[in-house]
């Protein structure tokens, strides 16, 4: 019996998932050895599909900006605010390093990065305030924990991405807000975080609360007895 090798490709070509074999012999189904059957039977039958790969992550989001930043610029001019502007961006990429996140983008006089933790991400947020303070800076800066969509370029989406930006919006000059999320994660670590109340978020069906977040106060030291 003679087997039509291109027939049999075609059809390997044309079925989805398909693959064509062709191992040494005289053509006979009947006088191939098993030995060189039983390998690619047995790696067709025990074949695993792949699991689809997650294109989410929980992260807390960080969004930052300077407060005033038109005036500012037109107050300096263009050379001393780009200079500024540098500085800026040099310190929150440090910063955002320090604390173990990723700059996932400039946006100009803020930024947008992502953390593993929101201890993290919270302690970047003020440390970016007190750095930008020095440089006769004011920002603003909204966190919220949540699954982001994983886009391209390295780039994230999704609806916790707008709840964080949402949340920076709604921050005074050198305020660092965040979600009822960061909050409740967050419990426990070295951080006072202070109800804003309800706030409705542009975009956003449901009322978020809102908390202000400063770093704990250490105890004074007990006063010596003399």
């Amino acid at each position: 019996m003679f087997i039509d090798a291109g027939h049999s490709r075609y059809v390997a070509e044309h079925v989805a998932g398909a693959r064509y074999v062709e191992l040494p012999g005289d053509g006979q189904p009947s006088a191939r050895d098993p030995e060189d059957t039983a390998p690619e039977i047995d790696g067709f039958l025990t074949v695993v599909a792949r699991p689809a790969t997650s294109e989410r992550v929980l992260a807390t989001v960080m969004f930052t900006d300077v407060a005033g930043s038109t005036e500012l610029a037109a107050e300096l001019g263009d050379a001393a605010w780009r200079e500024l502007l540098t500085r800026h961006d040099r310190l929150i990429t440090d910063e955002v390093l320090r604390h173990r996140g990723r700059v996932v983008k400039s946006l100009g006089d803020g930024a947008l990065a992502l953390f593993d933790g929101p201890s993290r991400a919270l302690g970047c947020a003020l440390a970016i305030r007190s750095g930008l303070a020095q440089l006769g800076l004011q920002s603003r800066a909204g966190l919220h924990t949540g699954e982001c969509e994983l886009l391209a370029d390295e780039d994230v989406g999704g609806i916790a991405v707008h709840i964080a930006a949402r949340i920076a919006a709604l921050a005074q000059p050198d305020e660092v807000l965040a979600s009822s999320t960061v909050r409740d994660l967050s419990i426990g670590s070295s951080f006072r975080l202070q109800s804003r109340g309800e706030q409705l978020l542009k975009g956003v069906s449901e009322r978020w609360r809102v908390f202000a977040v400063e770093a704990a106060r250490r105890p004074a030291p007990p006063t010596p007895c003399l």
